[in-house]
């Protein structure tokens, strides 16, 4: 077997001490530029890779950062872990996941393994736990991003996007059309962004002078299977409904079949609105209308946002706003 490459290997090569070797693996101490090359060159040649638990040692850092989801089976999530890992990969980091299935005590017991494994940061997206619950362990950690979702305490940055404004432009949209009974696929009540979207839909509901009604608001799991039923006992309940405005495209997409299984003609019959715009709501028929939510961009910048904080950088929380696609389901 081939030896594996040391520190001393380098030093030895390089004429210089192990410790001016590991200051320039690890970018710390005051080492000549001249040395600096001399030794990256001499790294190169040999091939040496350095030891990360004992630069993490030496450092106090992982070059690690975890990210908490929701569920990795929604397709909103998989983009944006792209986006976050292809901008930890840029700035020599690496990502660990943790799905939690919806599941606050799995979500609970993610955070508390990344800080056990000493990792640099933690991006948690659309956290389901407490807000003063998410904030106390969120505090263990030296840094951390909330995707859609604001910190209590004020000590996370967080990253939102402004479901209010975007339910109340697809609520608009609808209402411009002449739609008076439009009814709410909503999410859970655990969903901070639920609870964004819903008073979204109340709101352009009130600009258009349409009282809220209750029984048109239907609470569902995020997936597609209740996206399905949920329609199913919304048209039981009130019939005369012509436009459904859903949490997400894939709830949305569970209630295209849904009415295509009850004999109804989308959008004549019944408008379907989503929201993330997922790549499939745009290959589905009829292509969906929905809110746009750049989810590669939101993977990219909650990491560039917690790099700025790793990094003790000045960093201030960003919402952005969705943008309204209209398609088929709802021209």
């Amino acid at each position: 077997m081939t030896r594996r490459v040391t520190i001393s290997d380098v030093a030895a090569r390089a004429g210089v001490s192990t410790m001016t070797v590991s200051r320039v693996v690890n970018g710390t101490g005051r080492v000549s530029e001249a040395t600096r090359q001399k030794v990256n060159r001499v790294i190169r040649q040999l091939g040496y890779e350095p030891n990360m638990v004992a630069r993490g040692l030496t450092t106090r850092q992982s070059q690690t950062i975890g990210i908490v989801l929701p569920d990795i089976t929604n397709p909103f999530f998989p983009a944006v872990v792209r986006g976050a890992e292809d901008s930890a990969w840029d700035a020599g980091y690496t990502v660990a996941l943790a799905n939690v299935v919806e599941d606050p005590a799995r979500e609970r017991a993610a955070i508390m393994n990344f800080e056990a494994h000493r990792v640099d940061g933690i991006i948690v997206c659309g956290s389901r736990l407490p807000g003063s619950e998410l904030d106390a362990l969120l505090n263990r950690h030296s840094s951390s991003v909330l995707v859609n979702r604001h910190s209590e305490s004020g000590d996370s940055i967080s990253l939102m996007v402004d479901d209010v404004h975007g339910y109340g432009e697809a609520m608009r949209h609808l209402t411009d059309r002449g739609h008076t009974r439009i009814g709410l696929l909503a999410g859970p009540d655990r969903s901070a962004s639920a609870s964004a979207r819903r008073e979204g839909y109340r709101q352009g509901l009130a600009a258009a002078g349409i009282p809220y009604d209750a029984a048109l608001v239907e609470v569902c799991e995020p997936v597609e299977q209740d996206g399905y039923h949920g329609l199913n006992r919304l048209l039981a309940r009130q019939p005369d409904v012509t436009a459904v405005l859903a949490y997400n495209d894939i709830m949305a997409i569970g209630a295209l079949q849904a009415a295509v299984d009850a004999g109804l003609q989308v959008p004549s019959d019944l408008a379907i609105v989503g929201c993330d715009d997922v790549r499939i709501a745009s290959l589905v028929t009829p292509a969906l209308t929905t809110l746009h939510i750049g989810t590669y961009e939101l993977g990219r910048l909650a990491f560039d946002l917690l790099l700025k904080a790793i990094r003790s950088l000045p960093v201030r929380d960003i919402t952005l706003k969705p943008e309204l696609i209209i398609r088929d389901s709802a021209p």
